[in-house]
This record gives C-alpha cells, sequence and structure tokens, in this order.
C-alpha cells in the first residue's frame, strides 16, 4: 500500500472535492478524559458523517477502565449524542462502530500493549486498514516517554509494507525549554519528526487559515503590512471563564505557558512572516521559523510586561469566587490567570512595530482576535475639531467567537459640518458562507491522516516559542504575587499602564 494514498477516482489538484483519509484507523490514548469526550470523539463523528473517513475506518481506545466492546461504544455514542457538531444519523454511527475496540491497561503495562498490537493486526485483516494507524496522546506529558517507549517495544511504531505509523500529540509541548527539548528527543528517538504532528487547534480554525489568504491572495494589504504603515499589533486571547475543575491542571502552568507559548506565537508568526515561495507545509513552516528567530520580548521587562490574578467580581449578571477560592487551587500559589507581553520582531518589515501579545481568565468577554493598527497620516486636511472622534485606522481579524474581519476607517457624519467620525466595514463568515465551518479537530485529524502537517507546529518552531518566553517567565518568577484583578475586567492595571507609557491603548473587544 502506497504511503499516499490518492483516491483514484478524484483529481487531487480539483480544490471543489473533498480531501478523503485513505485506509487508516486510530488509537487513542487518555480516550475517558475531558479533550476526548468533548471534542475528539464528537469530531471523528462528524468527518465520519461528512464522509471524509474510510468506510473501514477503526478506532481503538486505551485506558485503566475494564470496559468490553459494547461498553467502549456506548461511551462513545454518548459523547458524540452530546458534541457531534453534524445531524446524528443511524446508519453513519452504526458503520462507525463496527470498528470500535477498547483495550484495558496502564502505560507501564507490556501485556496490555501487546495485546494492542495484536487488536490492530486483527483490525487491519478485518476492517482493511492496511497496517496505517495514529496514535493520538491526549495524555499529560509525563506519559509521553511511557507510551512511546511502549509503542517502541512493541513494534507498533514502525509500519511495514510501505505502511505509515505517526504520533498526535497534545499541549503543553514541555514546561519551559530545556523540558521541551528532553520532550521532542523523546519522541524523535521513536518516530521521525515528520510522523509527528503537534496539536495546536487553534491553528485548525478556519479564521487563523483565513489570515493567509487574507494577506497573500489579495494586493489591497500586502503594501501596507509593514513597518512604513502599521503602528502595532495587539492579539488578544480572553476567556470569561475562571479555573472551574481544572485548578488542579493549571497551577503551576498559568497563563502564559498556556497559550502565550503556543497559541498567541502561532498566531504572530502567521501576520508577521513573509511570502512563502508556494503554498505547502515545508516552504509555509521555514517562514513561521524565521519570524520566531527574529522575535524577542522588549527590555526592561518591568515596563514591557503584566500578569495578574482574578479576585471576585460580576461576570455579567452572575457573582464569580476570586482564583483563591477555587476548588484545588492554592492560595499561595503565583501562578498567573492574566499575562500580557510586548514582543519585537527584529526584520526590516517589523522594525519598530511592537506587538502586544495578551491572555487571561474571567475577563470581559470571550473573544480572541488580532488587530492591526495603523498609524495615523502624516497629514490631514482636517482639523482637530472635525476629526476628534476618529481613532487610527485598524483591521481586526475575529478568530472566535464571531469568526470574521472588521475593518475601522473614517468617514463623514451626514450633516452640514464636517465631522469625522469611526466607522466599521465588517465580513462575518456566517453571512458570507452558507456551510458552517469545521471544528479545529475535525480539520487537524483529518490532515493527520491525510500526512498533510502544515497546521501542525515542528519541535523547531515550539523550541524557539520556549526561547521568547522563558526570559519573562524566569523574570516573573522572582517578583512574588501577581496583580489581582477583579473577575468581570479587562485585567490588571499594570497592563494598561504597560500600553499608557508607550501611548497606546488595549482594544475592548
Amino acid at each position: 500500500m502506497s504511503k499516499h494514498w490518492v483516491n483514484p477516482l478524484k483529481d487531487p489538484q480539483d480544490k471543489r472535492l473533498p480531501r478523503i483519509a485513505g485506509p487508516s484507523g486510530m488509537v487513542i490514548f487518555g480516550v475517558t478524559g475531558d479533550l476526548a469526550r468533548r471534542k475528539l470523539l464528537p469530531a471523528i463523528y462528524d468527518l465520519a458523517n461528512r464522509g471524509l473517513l474510510p468506510a473501514g475506518f477503526a478506532l481503538v481506545g486505551f485506558g485503566r477502565r475494564d470496559w468490553s466492546k459494547a461498553d467502549f461504544e456506548d461511551y462513545v455514542h454518548e459523547a458524540v449524542r452530546a458534541g457531534a457538531r453534524t445531524e446524528y444519523r443511524a446508519n453513519v454511527w452504526e458503520r462507525l462502530a463496527e470498528g470500535m475496540h477498547f483495550v484495558s491497561g496502564n502505560f507501564d503495562d507490556d501485556a496490555a500493549f501487546d495485546a494492542l498490537a495484536q487488536q490492530l493486526a486483527d483490525l487491519d485483516a478485518s476492517r482493511g486498514t492496511a497496517g496505517n494507524w495514529a496514535f493520538y496522546l491526549s495524555v499529560p506529558p509525563n506519559f509521553f516517554d511511557d507510551v512511546v517507549h511502549q509503542l517502541d517495544r512493541s513494534e507498533m511504531a514502525r509500519g511495514s509494507d510501505g505502511s505509515w505509523r505517526r504520533v498526535i500529540i497534545e499541549k503543553p509541548f514541555g514546561h519551559d525549554q530545556a523540558t521541551a527539548r528532553d520532550l521532542n528527543r523523546v519522541v524523535n528517538s521513536v518516530f521521525p519528526e515528520d510522523s509527528v504532528f503537534r496539536i495546536d487547534h487553534y491553528l485548525g480554525k478556519e479564521t487563523v487559515q483565513n489570515i493567509m489568504a487574507l494577506r497573500f491572495a489579495n494586493q489591497l494589504f500586502d503594501p501596507l503590512w509593514n513597518a512604513n504603515f502599521v503602528d502595532h499589533v495587539q492579539i488578544t486571547m480572553a476567556e470569561d471563564i475562571g479555573l472551574g475543575g481544572r485548578a488542579g491542571y493549571y497551577d503551576g502552568i498559568g497563563a502564559a505557558r498556556d497559550v502565550i507559548q503556543n497559541h498567541l506565537l502561532q498566531l504572530l508568526a502567521l501576520v508577521a512572516m513573509e511570502e512563502p515561495i508556494i503554498y505547502n507545509p515545508r516552504e509555509l513552516r521555514a517562514e513561521k521559523i524565521k519570524v520566531l528567530r527574529a522575535t524577542a520580548p522588549v527590555y526592561p521587562l518591568s515596563k514591557s510586561t503584566a500578569r495578574g490574578q482574578y479576585t471576585a467580581g460580576w461576570q455579567g449578571s452572575e457573582r464569580v469566587v476570586g482564583l483563591r477560592d477555587e476548588d484545588g487551587f492554592d492560595p499561595e500559589s503565583n501562578t498567573e490567570t492574566f499575562a500580557a507581553c510586548t514582543l519585537q520582531i527584529n526584520s526590516r518589515r517589523w522594525a519598530g512595530v511592537p506587538f502586544y501579545l495578551r491572555t487571561g481568565k474571567r475577563l470581559g468577554r470571550r473573544v480572541t482576535e488580532i488587530a492591526v493598527v495603523f498609524k495615523q497620516a502624516p497629514h490631514l486636511t482636517f482639523d482637530e475639531q472635525m476629526t476628534s472622534a476618529q481613532g487610527p485606522n485598524a483591521l481586526v481579524i475575529r478568530v472566535q467567537p464571531d469568526e470574521g474581519v472588521l475593518m475601522r476607517f473614517g468617514s463623514k457624519v451626514p450633516g452640514s459640518t464636517m465631522e469625522v467620525r469611526d466607522v466599521n466595514m465588517d465580513f462575518a463568515y456566517s453571512e458570507a458562507f452558507t456551510e458552517e465551518s469545521p471544528e479545529a479537530y475535525e480539520r487537524l485529524i483529518l490532515d493527520a491522516l491525510l500526512d498533510e502537517n502544515s497546521l501542525f507546529p515542528t519541535n523547531e518552531e515550539v523550541e524557539l516559542s520556549w526561547a521568547i518566553l522563558d526570559p519573562i517567565l524566569e523574570y516573573w518568577e522572582n517578583r512574588g504575587k501577581p496583580e489581582d484583578y477583579p473577575a468581570g475586567t479587562w485585567g490588571p492595571e499594570s497592563a494598561d499602564r504597560m500600553m499608557a507609557r508607550d501611548g497606546r491603548t488595549w482594544r475592548r473587544p
């Protein structure tokens, strides 16, 4: 069986036709966890429902529970009915359920992995999966070593006769650059880098992928996309929820490690990178790596960074508790729930343009956006009074929840006097396209099965991201407790002071 399976009935160059995975199966480690239940299992059903998985697709769960095939089917069925994006169809479910199996065991259990290897061999024969298997490690990083070692020992990590084996890894990719290197070394000792797919689910979102189309398919923006016209860039990922049941996981990680190191730095790379020679994974990754190599914190860090912890407050009409009262969180912890930093890109295109990144929990609303804010015109025909209600032009890419692109510019107010005020030109995905955007995990799982790796960070990207963030984390390490901010606000006052020192303000989405 060829490594790159092509449907002989479809022209791979015809973009109107869907890409369908070839014969294959997936093993999910940590299948009983929250991520698998809420995201992975519904995404697999949605792919099957859209006809993007092969008819003989097999799904194997591995976990400690003593489940039969029927027990596993019931569990997946419940997850699908609760979380699937597409409509439920009994015939699709029945076909998918035929290929479901569960193997009980621990990650250090040789016999369990031997049983798993036998199960895959049986499915290759009965389902026609052709020896092509993706191993999804939906487990904490401290278990990666055990799982990868067992896959190597049992010879499941190596395909034969042209078949492939791939590993899909969930973040966090390490705790700092040193641990990320160790993690990459462990994984790459068994799986070559081109068989490793590191999931950053933000890269699977339609709006994030649209950044490249917006920049490189339109002559309208490219001439302005540089330090001659751009004043600064703000990248925000705000959540209105608190830690909830994740307090134990979150303590010791914090907002910067959880979001800035992966999601926000990947968004920065897509916004700032040069145009690839051609749209393919190799060239895209090369341009992102160039940007990350050129990116560094702005010093002094006392003025260019901010961090905080939320306290009790009002989230809309609901009174919510503060971080130190969340179940399972150490009230003496210095782990931040809000993080902001100022970065610079040392390149000709972006010299002198600050990139402001911020993320936090219990903020004013849930929103992720990229705001490219332009410089004021060097000369204004209109006097100050005429333009007092006008701010700088901006292009805002909304990643979630209202996916789209907004342009802010000045327009004359109707009337007998010349008064210029900001107006918005708004493009919304939901209004422009009739087809609903697939969930990020649908796109990424399908890409992993198709060996399409442009949306998956390489080990070099991961290590470069840590190199950018590590100096900030080390600086915060010895600075005591983060500043308090009330729930429902937009973060600590230090974040506003960080911007005010540069004569700028945060957007209020």
